[in-house]
């Protein structure tokens, strides 16, 4: 069941980025007295009540063009159409938006510009506005302050929640109004279906991967990166295996996504992978690897999900006996943090191994769903402890009493321990290889957690 997903929606320096890290618990965002220091929507996690939901920290609206250190007037053209783009993402994107005002410095017109926006693209939709939209005055900071938050009924936006993101003050009051606030979900149809998302940076051939592998031109397939702009669902059936294929907007590196459209289809494509059961990372055979391929590695190994490397454009590569190998090598090195992804060379342009994707995609995820007997597995366990003690630091060692698979979808195991702290990351590492050299599961992440056993 998909999350709920609330965007911050404000003016530079209203308190965006340090709500964002109160709601999430973390400290993700950058957080600045100058304003705009966030330069990209960031993506998080928050809970209250028992109620999940997604929170999207939209960043300060800059109101300098790039590659201009002075900044524009708030009145300037350039501010207002940033101004625009960023309510009305907010509102198409969003179950529900918070729009930040500062208590302390009180209406601007840049907030009366972004409430204007805000309350002529809502929508009614069963008698009801939507997006719903709550004010939210920060930085009022004493019971003065939160006193003189009446001025922002002006704005025509209802009731203004008074609160301090910096200190938490009143926050519970506003997030309970905010829940209340998000849609029903409905039941959701159950989905057999393999769901396989393609991502990757901007430009690296994803839609002209889709449409080989459906055979037909199902994606807008452009030169121009980014022309993807919607998570596209693609069904397909192979060898009477279910398959949903997900089509996503490129991925920038921070600080690269520009303003606009394109940032909220990052949001979309971090989506993808957390729904996916395994995700094809796309990288241009053309390019080096960069930082932003395992960049995007990573928000897959942080969902847990499985991943095939697929190497694009290989056609246009000048080659020699060894430049598969070396590539590869290159590849492993860059994601040394999965050594375990199989890695494919094809080309969308001329179909150049299209043919083994799928295939290799099904037999990760038919291994990600694997499961190993208590008996094998402490075998294979028990094995690689005579083969390999733990040591420590402390003269105490690690001592391994049994182990169990507890589920898959990511393969979990469960090892009982003398004392889980004695268990080094590195001594976990090789416990992981052991098992994979026994029993494979390719392309996918292994948990193993420790517990200890009186």
């Amino acid at each position: 069941m998909k999350r709920p997903v609330v965007a911050l929606v404000g003016r530079p320096n209203v308190g965006k980025s340090t709500l964002f890290n109160r709601l999430s618990g973390t400290r993700d965002a950058i957080v600045n007295d100058v304003p705009g220091t966030t330069r990209d929507r960031l993506f998080g996690h928050a809970e209250w009540a028992g109620v999940e939901f997604d929170i999207v920290d939209t960043g300060g609206i800059d109101p300098s063009p790039s590659g201009q250190k002075a900044p524009l007037s708030v009145d300037s053209a350039e501010f207002v159409q940033e101004i625009k783009s960023q309510a009305l993402l907010a509102v198409s994107e969003a179950d529900v938006v918070l729009f930040l005002v500062d208590a302390i410095s009180g209406i601007t017109p840049a907030d009366r510009e972004i409430a204007s926006i805000l309350r002529k693209n809502q929508k009614i939709i069963d008698g009801k506005e939507t997006p719903p939209i709550l004010l939210v005055a920060n930085k009022a900071d004493s019971a003065r302050q939160r006193q003189n938050v009446s001025e922002f009924y002006e704005l025509g936006m209802g009731d203004p929640f008074p609160l301090s993101a910096i200190h938490g003050t009143e926050t519970g009051d506003m997030l309970d109004e905010l829940i209340a606030l998000f849609p029903k979900q409905e039941e959701e149809t159950p989905d057999d279906s393999v769901k396989i998302a393609i991502v990757g940076k901007p430009n690296v051939g994803k839609s002209s991967l889709l449409n080989r592998i459906v055979g037909e031109e199902r994606a807008i397939v452009s030169d121009i990166p980014g022309t993807t702009r919607d998570a596209i669902d693609t069904h397909i059936l192979y060898n009477g295996v279910p398959i949903t294929l997900i089509d996503t907007a490129g991925i920038r590196r921070r600080g690269k996504i520009e303003p606009g459209v394109e940032k909220y289809s990052v949001i979309r494509s971090m989506r993808a992978i957390e729904e996916a059961d395994v995700s094809l990372l796309v990288i241009d055979a053309l390019s080096d690897i960069t930082s932003q391929d395992a960049h995007i590695a990573g928000y897959i190994l942080e969902e847990w999900k499985s991943v095939v490397v697929v190497v694009n454009k290989w056609d246009a590569v000048e080659k020699d006996t060894y430049t598969m190998q070396t590539y590869t090598d290159k590849i492993r090195k860059e994601l040394n943090f999965m050594p375990y992804v199989p890695i494919l060379f094809v080309s969308a342009l001329t179909n150049q191994r299209v043919n083994q994707v799928i295939p290799t995609a099904l037999q990760v995820q038919e291994e990600r769903l694997a499961r190993i007997t208590t008996s094998q597995l402490n075998e294979v366990i028990h094995d690689a402890q005579d083969k390999h003690h733990a040591t420590s630091k402390t003269g105490r060692s690690l001592q391994i009493y049994y182990a169990t698979q507890v589920r898959s979808d990511p393969p979990t195991f469960l090892i009982y321990v003398n004392d889980p702290k004695l268990a080094h990351f590195s001594y976990t590492r090789y416990l992981e290889n052991q098992i994979r050299k026994q029993f494979g599961f390719i392309g996918t992440p292994i948990r193993i957690v420790y517990r200890a056993r009186r």
